[in-house]
């Protein structure tokens, strides 16, 4: 019996692989940046000082966050300015997902904005070897009020009609275009008041334009009890009618605004009990997709490294190549080099999002993400120590 080829090894500790796209410099100033957002007294100051200062429109203030937090985390203000990272992540094998981080101002006008620019992005997808996906939010295109009365069963008014066709028309024409050009589209996962009608929407746009290959990909949170439900029935819907599945599975977004909106409406929150618990329903997620790859094309967005090498162990199990196009791995640009560089060096499909836009725009991103560091964080922070383990390796040298 032939002994089958196993992928190559992966360590998520390799920091020479992990920070090889790095001078020495960068590497210090990412040092720097890290140690900061370990203190988590001056992130909070820090964050509120940054804000009164563009709000006051102090000079020097948007070229000090641009060169700092922003650049760590954002790939620039546009597209053009996206493309010198775009082009370094592809020279170790990455690929980017553009994603437009600003925030809409939730009439017409403004989705329609979020539209073109949204389209912007696939058609640089298309031009580009190197972006693999394109992504947007369906409340960027959308009101998240109708997407809620439709959820709960309310009559619209005929005003409200009109614009959620209006809205309708807006994602139809994001997945056209993607399914015209090739190229694989997220709508990213929202809040569970409305997410039951994204996922509608989301299943109607796959039963449509994924007759060959899953173009468009719903986003489940398995920090919810039922998204492995969720996922499990479009797949049964999608083997009974003809469509492929994709899926992009991550944890979840917003857990502490979940338990607030639950109590504040006395319905029991749909997050899982514990993080074990999401842990556990995320790898089961996994492993399903794994299970069912025939139909289910899928990306595991996550900064686990215990599901991430849980990945590579299934697909070797199941004879899946490392380049199987129908696996892919992600992580925010700026987090996480240690998984993506490390994967990609391995040959698994890896893709880091992309965040840009207007620096003030993308403040509420860059907040979340220094929040985030600073909450996982302490000395302890995985980050901050493999930085700075990399930064020791090259003065042994």
């Amino acid at each position: 019996m032939t002994t089958p080829t196993l992928a190559p090894p992966v360590s998520f500790d390799n920091t020479q692989i992990a920070f090889a796209a790095k001078s020495d410099a960068q590497l210090r100033k990412t040092y720097g940046l890290f140690a900061a957002m370990n203190n988590n007294g001056l992130v909070k100051t820090g964050s509120g000082l940054m804000q009164a200062a563009l709000k006051w429109g102090l000079p020097g203030t948007k070229f000090l966050i641009k060169h700092s937090i922003f650049e760590q985390f954002c790939g620039g203000e546009s597209i053009a300015e996206c493309r010198p990272v775009v082009a370094a992540l592809g020279r170790y094998g990455i690929g980017t997902i553009l994603d437009y981080s600003v925030e809409g101002e939730g009439n017409d006008a403004s989705y329609d904005r979020t539209r073109d620019e949204l389209l912007a992005t696939i058609e640089e997808a298309h031009r580009s070897a190197h972006i693999p996906f394109s992504v947007f939010k369906v409340t960027g295109v959308a009101s998240a009020a109708i997407l809620e009365k439709i959820q709960a069963g309310q009559a619209l008014s005929a005003a409200e009609e009109a614009a959620h066709t209006r809205a309708v028309a807006r994602v139809e024409a994001l997945c056209a275009r993607a399914h015209q050009h090739g190229i694989r589209l997220f709508v990213d996962a929202e809040e569970s008041w409305f997410q039951h009608t994204i996922d509608a929407l989301a299943d109607e746009m796959m039963a449509k334009y994924n007759r060959e290959q899953a173009i468009v990909w719903n986003t489940y949170q398995l920090y919810r009890h039922d998204r492995l439900e969720a996922l499990q029935a479009a797949h049964d819907t999608g083997a009974q009618t003809g469509f492929f599945v994709g899926a992009k599975l991550v944890r979840g977004a917003y857990m502490e605004k979940e338990a607030r909106i639950a109590k504040q409406r006395g319905y029991a929150t749909p997050i899982n009990p514990s993080k074990q618990a999401t842990d556990d329903l995320y790898d089961e997620a996994l492993r399903y997709c794994v299970q069912h790859v025939a139909r289910i094309s899928f990306c595991a967005g996550t900064h686990n490294e215990a599901s991430s090498l849980l990945l590579t162990q299934l697909m070797q199990e199941a004879g899946l190549a490392p380049g199987d196009a129908r696996v892919w791995f992600a992580q925010l640009y700026g987090m996480s080099d240690n998984l993506s560089y490390n994967l990609a060096h391995a040959g698994y499909h890896v893709a880091k999002y992309l965040p840009y836009g207007p620096v003030e725009a993308v403040m509420p991103y860059l907040l979340r993400r220094a929040n985030e560091n600073t909450a996982i964080a302490g000395q302890s922070s995985r980050e901050f120590l493999l930085v700075q383990r990399e930064l020791r390796r090259r003065r042994g040298r």
